[in-house]
């Protein structure tokens, strides 16, 4: 299928936070409750539709474990968006924020968009985490927020069709040289029409493991 741009996003943030989860709740539209850990890297990929342009989301997601820091690192660079997840559950994993977004500010382009995501809304019994903080937080750090439950699909689309409009604002605001793929966005070889979101499968592979963070 054609389409008008492709954009390169990353999932960062710590080791049981729900980033293949919420990787396979977009691509795939299932939730799989028992995973191995990701080793490395995976790969998703979709399209979505803004504004009437299909837009190709290519999804990197990253393993959490420090032992992968060097590798998740090395996929900033040519990346457009990220996606910064916390367990909402977990409130570690909450205040390993600020360590991830030292890494993406450092490593990543300067114009990066990046989606605060507080996972696993759906254990408000088990919350450690207010929406509040996490409200604070993407303020305080000029990060758009949402939070998500990979397991009963909530807001997990608006999460990753925010961000790519996100990106294509800027796109039109002249923000971004597109014609420098360094910026983690390709201009396709055509725009089709406005119509549904769809799922390409053939667009979707694995690269290693089967992971849930």
């Amino acid at each position: 299928m054609s389409y008008a741009y492709l954009f390169k996003y990353i999932i960062i943030g710590d080791t049981g936070v729900g980033k293949s989860c919420l990787l396979l709740q977009f691509t795939d539209k299932r939730f799989q409750p028992v995973h191995d850990l990701t080793i490395g890297v995976e790969f998703g990929a979709r399209m979505v539709t803004i504004d009437g342009k299909q837009i190709k989301l290519q999804i990197w997601d990253t393993a959490g474990q420090e032992s992968f820091r060097s590798i998740t690192r090395s996929y900033y660079r040519g990346a457009a968006g990220a996606l910064l997840v916390y367990d909402i559950t977990r409130r570690e994993t909450f205040n390993s924020l600020a360590s991830w977004l030292d890494d993406a500010r450092q490593h990543a382009n300067a114009n990066m968009t990046i989606m605060l995501i507080g996972n696993k809304s759906d254990l408000t019994h088990r919350r450690a985490v207010t929406t509040e903080e996490g409200e604070a937080f993407a303020k305080e750090h000029g990060l758009v927020f949402m939070e998500t439950s990979a397991k009963t699909a909530h807001n997990v689309e608006e999460a990753f069709i925010n961000t790519a409009r996100k990106i294509y604002d800027k796109i039109e605001q002249g923000v971004f040289d597109v014609s420098n793929e360094a910026y983690g966005i390709k201009v396709g070889y055509g725009a089709s029409g406005a119509g549904p979101q769809t799922v390409n499968p053939g667009d979707k592979r694995e690269v290693k493991g089967g992971g849930c963070c």
